[in-house]
């Protein structure tokens, strides 16, 4: 029997610019590591039902300008109003499902999903798009969503809490956890916000964690 690879737990919406930015650049470090075997495995923290009310696009929107004009000014090329989805659910079972299928498949429909929102203009919250979506990724091996996949998303919740999850995204792997390791995000004294990339945290993490 061989070893089972190394497993990064997030906790992750798919609407959170922040996750947008912070996957990508965890995967670009995963790469420099050396690390392709290192599984990242992003578990449904579905704002809406921790805020109770959907992610509003005014916020996202200012969110995703901060993060162009500061970390990541090739990014949010789709991000529309228009296409801005009312719920994340549906699209968080599509990404259990494909999990459940398999991991590394599970992370590639969980990647795809936030550049279709944020850089194609899907909304991930209309059916017929979704369904559209869907129909690619069980083409590429992806099953049918079932009840239980949004349950999985509900039970990802609580466990969620359970761990401590303080927002998306809210990394775990082996004995560690941190909020958002590959950004530094705060205030300056007017109250702006002021984000940075964090290259040496967030390569400390995944040593640790990957050691």
């Amino acid at each position: 029997m061989g070893i089972a690879p190394p497993v990064i737990e997030v906790f992750a919406d798919l609407w959170c610019p922040f996750t947008h930015v912070g996957l990508r650049a965890v995967v670009e470090e995963r790469g420099r590591l050396g690390r392709p075997d290192a599984i990242l495995r992003v578990r449904p923290w579905p704002l809406e039902l921790v805020n109770d009310a959907p992610m509003r696009f005014a916020t996202t929107v200012a969110h995703a300008e901060d993060l162009k004009a500061q970390v990541a000014p090739g990014l949010f090329a789709g991000l529309t109003e228009a296409a801005w989805p009312g719920t994340t659910l549906p699209a968080l079972a599509l990404v259990e499902a494909a999990y459940r299928h398999d991991p590394r498949l599970g992370e590639e429909v969980s990647l795809g999903l936030r550049d279709a929102l944020f850089e194609e203009g899907c909304d991930l919250g209309d059916p017929a798009e979704l369904a559209e979506l869907a129909g690619f990724a069980e083409r590429v091996g992806v099953p049918e969503v079932t009840e239980a996949d949004h349950r999985a998303v509900l039970a990802s919740l609580e466990e969620g809490r359970a761990r401590g999850v303080t927002g998306s995204p809210h990394f775990f792997c082996g004995g560690a956890d941190s909020f958002c390791p590959s950004l530094d995000i705060g205030r300056d004294e007017a109250g702006e916000l002021r984000i940075g990339l964090q290259t040496t945290a967030l390569r400390t993490f995944l040593e640790d964690c990957l050691a």
